[in-house]
C-alpha cells in the first residue's frame, strides 16, 4: 500500500493506518499531490473499516512545513484561491470522515501544516514539536481555515493575538495554549498516540465516537438550536445498535446495575 501514494508512507495495523507525510527535499509542504494523496488515504482506510488514521511527518525536522510557499509564489491570486479551497475541501473531508484523526506532530508545524493539524480531531507533540500561524511574518494570511478552526479551538481573542502576531509555540507552552491535547517524548511520540488511541479511546464502540464527532463539529455551525438539533439527530442513531442495550442488561443481570423499576422479562435472557 505504502507505494500507491506519492508523498505518504503508510503502515497499516488493522484498526490503524499509519501515514507518514514523505516530501524529504520540501519541508513536508503540502502541494496538490499530497492533498490528493491524503484524500486517497482516506477512502481507502475507510474501505479497510480501519478506526484511526495517525499522521506524522517524515524526518526530524518537520511534521508539515507549510503550504508550498515555491508553488503559490507562481500564482495568480484566482490559482491561490483554487488552491485555498482545494485546501478546505480536504481537511473538510478529514473532518466528516468517520476515522478519528490524530496529528502525531514531530517538528516544525507552521501555517498550512497547523491547519492541516488543526482539522485533525486529535493532535499529540513532541516536546520539541513547535506550531503555529505564522503567515503574516511573509505577508500572507491563514488561507487553510486557520482563521476559522483556530478562534473555534481557543477562542477569538487569542486566536487574534496568535495569527496577528505570528508567535510560534513550543511543548508545554502550545499544551497550555489549547493548541494540543498531549506533549510527549520525542522518541515516544508514535508509540504514545497509538496508546492515547487504544486507552482511551477503543474501549468504546467506533459508532459512538463517529456520532459524538459529527455533533461536536456541529456545535461550530449556526446556532445553539442548531447544534441542539444535530447533537438529538445523532443520539436518536445511537440506539439504532443495540451495545447500549445489551450492556444495560448485562449490568441488570450481574446486579451492577440497581433499579426499582419492572423491566419486561427480555432483559434478563
Amino acid at each position: 500500500m505504502a507505494t500507491k501514494y506519492e508523498n505518504l508512507i503508510v503502515e497499516n495495523k488493522g484498526e490503524i493506518f499509519f501515514a507518514t507525510i514523505h516530501r524529504p527535499g520540501d519541508r513536508n509542504s503540502i502541494n496538490g499531490q499530497l492533498m490528493d494523496d491524503v484524500e486517497a488515504l482516506l477512502q481507502d482506510a475507510e474501505k479497510e473499516k480501519a478506526r484511526a488514521i495517525i499522521f506524522t511527518g517524515g524526518g526530524d525536522t518537520y511534521f508539515i512545513g507549510g503550504a508550498d510557499g515555491t508553488v503559490m509564489m507562481q500564482c495568480k491570486p484566482e490559482e491561490v484561491g483554487a488552491f485555498s479551497l482545494k485546501f478546505h475541501a480536504l481537511l473538510n473531508k478529514m473532518e466528516q470522515s468517520p476515522l478519528i484523526t490524530v496529528a502525531a506532530i514531530n517538528g516544525l508545524c507552521f501555517g498550512g501544516g497547523f491547519e492541516f493539524a488543526l482539522a485533525c480531531d486529535l493532535r499529540i507533540a513532541s516536546r520539541e514539536a513547535r506550531v503555529g500561524l505564522l503567515e503574516v511574518r511573509v505577508g500572507l494570511i491563514p488561507g487553510g481555515g486557520g482563521t476559522q478552526r483556530l478562534p473555534r479551538l481557543v477562542g477569538i481573542g487569542k486566536a487574534m493575538d496568535m495569527i496577528l502576531t505570528g508567535r510560534g509555540y513550543k511543548g508545554e507552552d502550545a499544551l497550555r495554549e489549547g493548541l494540543v491535547n498531549q506533549i510527549v517524548a520525542p522518541e515516544t511520540l508514535l508509540a504514545d498516540a497509538e496508546k492515547y488511541l487504544r486507552d482511551n479511546l477503543f474501549r468504546n464502540p467506533q459508532y459512538a465516537l463517529v456520532l459524538a464527532k459529527r455533533a461536536v463539529y456541529a456545535s461550530r455551525n449556526g446556532s445553539l438550536a442548531d447544534g441542539l438539533k444535530e447533537e438529538n439527530n445523532q443520539f436518536k442513531k445511537c440506539l439504532e445498535h443495540d451495545y447500549f442495550v445489551k450492556l444495560m442488561c448485562k449490568q441488570i443481570k450481574e446486579g451492577i446495575l440497581k433499579t426499582t423499576t419492572k423491566l419486561p422479562d427480555w432483559v434478563y435472557k
